[in-house]
């Protein structure tokens, strides 16, 4: 009878190292809903099908399959902004979010940036957005491409370092 229980399956060393390569570490949540505030005020809301928590060496957090934030203003009673990218990744550590693939932030007035890399750091204030890649931004009679931008949050007021082409500005912008 001992010497039956000595004997059992085995498992092919590969197919085990593949299950504990995918699996160890990684927490995977769908159908996300994450509300952002900060003092009792609605800041943010994030919405994505599904999201990995990882544990790694450092830990981060990914959106795969797209993602959507809404942006509220200091009340928290409106939407200034919002965002959908394809993918996102918040590393703990850095307080960073790299948003890559058909990003698209749309504010209040009707500016469009259309990008396929962006920074979200909440530690740049008035500075939240940026990026060295190229953009385009489409405003109601305009539209501006570059290379480099930085932008609010609420993507009021925005920077493109590196304008391409013409640009038309309204003499009532000019400075006195």
């Amino acid at each position: 009878m001992g010497c039956f229980f000595l004997c059992g399956c085995e498992n092919d060393r590969n197919v085990v190292r593949d299950v504990n390569k995918e699996g160890l570490g990684k927490d995977v949540a769908k159908k996300v809903v994450i509300r952002y505030s900060l003092g009792g005020r609605k800041k943010a809301v994030l919405t994505s099908p599904v999201m990995y928590r990882v544990q790694d060496t450092t830990s981060y957090v990914e959106f795969p399959n797209t993602l959507h934030v809404d942006f509220y203003n200091e009340k928290g009673d409106s939407i200034e902004s919002r965002l959908d990218a394809k993918y996102a990744k918040y590393r703990d550590a850095q307080s960073i979010v790299f948003l890559k693939d058909s990003i698209r932030v749309l504010n209040v007035l009707g500016d469009t940036l259309y990008c396929d890399e962006l920074y979200w750091d909440r530690s740049r204030t008035n500075n939240e957005f940026y990026t060295d890649k190229p953009v385009r931004i489409r405003r109601k009679m305009q539209i501006i491409d570059g290379t480099g931008m930085d932008a609010r949050q609420d993507f009021k007021e925005w920077h493109i370092l590196h304008p391409a082409g013409f640009v038309k500005v309204p003499g009532s912008e000019f400075p006195n």
